[in-house]
């Protein structure tokens, strides 16, 4: 007997789909209670796909609501449902799938796909088949429900589509969908694309088979008239572009020509998806060549596209004309911000970090619009193309600036400031001849009446920031500094957040160079706190940490402390513990802390035991949470790890004077179970910290060192560079503290000191760290160290060679002539590698220097036979250190 609803049942669930609809709060709440007491009847999902299905007579929108609740429960409880519901509603589901109305056929099939992937494609064996039977329908609903399923199958299910858990369907799917690519139905030609368009970038094996029907079936639709099917053309084209350029490169010209025209296609939606097209070519390699000759077409296209549309400017309209800072900020305007946990990292030559820091803020001029559109797809292509054809990209570019540059429309003058900073990065060496005659105008456009030309401008001025640093200060620094921070005070928000950005940009370029306006640039920043709101508070934190890192210990002056300190220490007090508030401003605390030195120390107290107590509350939570889940929410372990980070701040600047703080707190003992925490980056900052407080207040760290160097043991491991990177740096302060009593504990770390040197692709920042550890390993046992030497000698030589001469670097180097000493046959095949390190040093010590000196004469007057090659470098050396070292 086919299941029939009662009618008193049926008018109730109709009366709770007419209340769910209804905006009063008291109403829905009432409907959320009265949903969990249905739920406890089985059948009350028969009645929600009935009234779905087969109640013609309800209005379309109660119908959908009846198939999106059931959705909702078919999440949340499916494996409870009883096998004949189960079964009634996938057969009501396959029966309706072509129900006149669209907006029910695409609930049915939102249904289908969500009960298919609760794991049901393979105890569902008939639904593919019946799917793709029913494709063939002569009835048009029947056949476009039945696409609307299998493409949303094909996105939730891809990978499984192309698995043998169900003997591989696409064999049978992919010829069939391609089929349909000729139907007469622009949607069902969509559908047909997007379906195959799911299985491009994993190259499932039935596309791969069937990849030259493929191209030419999506040639054939390249003139088609409707605009979700140029939208899934042009798609499909970008994936192949990745997967497949093989099979695109003979026919190269003619969809670079396809691609020019869709590019200014009148939908946004098929112009974004086809500008997406010159990103992706500009990472392959054949980008040069293949868009050489259509760059005189393509770069016009692309500065068009980089205008504000209509659309932008009516979105936007609050943001272009009006003072809005004192309008308070909506708390969905501000983005979560991630720490970046601390690394330890040697000082290079060049000094600035590597592996893995990009620049974030590529292209955020617009970030509040829809987060991607055609504007800021052609700015990044514009980007990388610049980095592709440098210098060559400008005759193409050049004749237009001027005409935007200059244009009485702002929306024009805009997009040519967004041009000018976008080509910034690839083209600036050709830029250079201009950028005197620019560089004036750009400053004057941060005065501009528009709101968004003054923070389009803010931004393109941040890109050119090292070359103006690079001129005399007073030719262009000292007026665009003037004219950013007054910026920075604007009456307009989104101007504020670029100025500001833009300004800890020139921060970094300039360093010291801005001592001299100090003063002027602490006003500014101060008087900007009681101006912004939430949002733009955020940034101005992190302006004060780059300046603080930026100048350094020239910020240790107190007329500049009496400024900066009294606005950050009332935010600090104003924020409760919970507030995620708290991570810019102890980030920039720790920057500040690091510059100022014993500058800090009045303020280093409350400082010192609020992060304590962050650490203490964080780990209690995670312990609760630990034993009772249920009971305890997980805590944010962001806290403490911003809070052990800012900790390090204080030791480093404060030195010695933090010994008293330390006395007073239970520090170390927090530091023992932060060492053992399960997350990488809470270890990483606790090894950080480690290595500071052993720096700074050794008495406090020895007692712990038995307990404490085990774990460093287990954290030298090169899966976590950063969390291994830091305890091997902390290890080698440990080292330098403890001198011989550091014996009982070297066989606890060197094999896998040793191991990580010797390991291919480990980021330079580890091997350095690694091997002046090793060198100070050495320096304090030589004679546990030495026997090893064969096994280290040369990878250590390669990595120091590179480094600045510093405090490090001199301890590593006497720890390695001290193991030669001892083990003089340990460098006999590497001796070359040895010369080679020693010469990297500008002016060593002069007792450093004599240790070389008797090493490479000792060499030298041995003449051992198996040291023939290396002589000669030996002569060389020696002449090196007697002239001019």
């Amino acid at each position: 007997m086919e299941w029939q609803p009662d009618e008193q049942g049926l008018q109730q669930v109709l009366q709770l789909l007419k209340d769910s609809q209804s905006p009063d709060t008291a109403t829905q709440r009432a409907v959320q209670e009265k949903l969990e007491q249905l739920n406890q009847f089985p059948d009350f999902n028969n009645y929600l796909i009935f009234v779905l299905t087969s109640l013609k007579s309800e209005d379309e929108p109660t119908r959908s609501l009846s198939g999106l609740i059931l959705k909702n429960n078919v999440k949340a409880h499916y494996q409870n449902f009883p096998p004949l519901v189960a079964d009634f509603i996938k057969r009501e589901c396959l029966n309706n799938i072509g129900d006149p109305s669209p907006l029910i056929r695409a609930t049915i099939g939102i249904l289908i796909t969500t009960i298919a992937s609760k794991g049901e494609l393979q105890t569902w064996p008939e639904l593919l088949p019946q799917l793709c039977n029913l494709l063939n329908s002569e009835d048009y609903n029947t056949c476009e429900g039945s696409f609307g399923a299998l493409q949303k199958i094909c996105e939730d299910s891809s990978e499984l589509l192309d698995s043998d858990a169900l003997n591989r369907p696409l064999n049978i799917m992919i010829p069939k969908f391609l089929q349909f690519f000729k139907h007469c139905s622009p949607k069902i030609r969509s559908h047909a694309i997007a379906c195959v368009n799911q299985f491009i970038i994993s190259r499932a094996q039935a596309l791969m088979d069937n990849i030259d029907t493929f191209i030419e079936s999506l040639f054939a639709l390249a003139g088609d008239e409707d605009c979700e099917v140029r939208k899934n053309v042009c798609r499909a084209l970008v994936m192949l572009l990745e997967v497949r350029i093989d099979r695109l490169i003979p026919h190269m010209h003619s969809i670079i020509q396809y691609m020019l025209q869709r590019t200014q296609d009148p939908d946004e939606n098929v112009s974004l998806e086809a500008c997406e097209f010159w990103l992706t070519l500009a990472e392959q390699p054949v980008c040069k060549e293949a868009l050489s000759g259509h760059l005189v077409q393509l770069i016009p296209i692309l500065v068009n596209g980089m205008k504000y549309s209509e659309i932008d400017i009516i979105l936007l309209k609050g943001d272009i004309e009006e003072e809005d800072d004192t309008v308070p900020d909506s708390e969905q305007d501000i983005k979560p911000r991630f720490h970046k946990s601390r690394t330890v990292t040697l000082q290079h030559e060049g000094g600035e970090g590597e592996e893995g820091e990009d620049d974030e803020d590529e292209d955020d001029d617009d970030d509040t619009l829809s987060d991607w559109n055609l504007r800021k797809c052609s700015a990044a292509a514009l980007d990388v193309l610049a980095n592709v054809f440098r210098e060559e990209l400008l005759p193409h570019l050049l004749p237009l600036l001027k005409g935007l540059l200059f244009h009485p429309d702002w929306v024009v003058k805009e997009s040519g400031i967004l041009v000018l900073g976008a080509i910034a990065e690839g083209c600036m060496q050709g830029m250079v001849p201009y950028l005197p005659e620019l560089m004036p105008h750009l400053i004057q456009c941060l005065c501009d009446k528009k709101a968004l030309v003054r923070s389009i401008a803010c931004w393109t001025l941040s890109r050119y920031a090292h070359w103006v640093v690079s001129q005399p200060p007073d030719s262009h620094l000292k007026p665009l500094m003037t004219e950013l921070l007054k910026r920075i005070l604007d009456g307009n928000k989104r101007v504020q957040e670029a100025a500001c950005s833009a300004f800890a940009t020139l921060e970094e370029e300039a360093c010291t160079e801005l001592v001299p306006y100090l003063s002027f640039i602490l006003d500014t920043l101060v008087f900007a706190f009681g101006k912004y709101q939430h949002k733009n508070l955020l940034i101005l934190y992190d302006a004060i940490g780059t300046l603080a890192d930026s100048v350094g210990h020239h910020l240790n002056q107190p007329e500049y402390i009496e400024k900066l300190m009294p606005p950050l220490i009332a935010k600090w007090n104003e924020l409760k513990d919970e507030d995620k508030d708290l991570f810019p401003l102890l980030e920039c605390l720790s920057s500040v802390a690091t510059a100022l030195q014993s500058g800090f120390l009045p303020y280093c107290e409350p400082v010192y035991q609020r992060c304590v107590t962050l650490v203490q509350k964080t780990l209690a939570q995670a312990m609760m949470y630990s034993q009772q889940p249920d009971q305890y929410e997980a805590p944010d372990k962001d806290f403490m790890i911003v809070a052990l980070d800012l900790l390090s701040g204080l030791a480093e600047g404060l030195g010695g004077h933090v010994d008293q703080l330390v006395a007073r707190s239970n520090i170390m003992t927090l530091l023992f179970q932060c060492m053992q925490d399960t997350m990488p980056e809470v270890r990483q900052s606790s090894f950080a910290l480690l290595g500071d407080l052993t720096k700074a207040c050794f008495p406090h760290v020895k007692p712990c060192i038995a307990e404490f160097m085990p774990i460093l043991g287990t954290n030298l491991n090169p899966e976590f560079i950063s969390v291994c990177n830091n305890a091997t740096w902390a290890i080698g302060e440990i080292c330098m503290q403890m001198g011989v009593e550091m014996q009982p504990y070297v066989s606890l770390v060197l094999n896998q000191l040793v191991e990580i040197i010797n390991r291919p692709n480990t980021p330079k920042t580890l091997l350095e760290n690694t091997a002046i550890t090793i060198g100070r390993l050495g320096y304090v046992c030589p004679q546990e160290v030495a026997p090893m030497l064969q096994q280290f000698i040369r990878p250590w030589c390669t990595s120091l060679r590179n480094i600045r001469d510093n405090e490090e670097k001199d301890s590593a180097f006497r720890g390695i002539c001290m193991m030669i000493g001892v083990n003089p046959g340990g460098v006999v095949q590497d001796f070359i590698f040895f010369c080679d390190a020693v010469a990297s040093w500008v002016s060593p010590k002069d007792d450093l220097r004599d240790m070389f000196y008797k090493i490479l004469h000792g060499f030298k007057d041995q003449d051992p036979p198996n040291l023939t090659s290396g002589e000669p470098v030996v002569e060389e050396e020696e002449e090196e250190e007697g002239g001019g070292r």
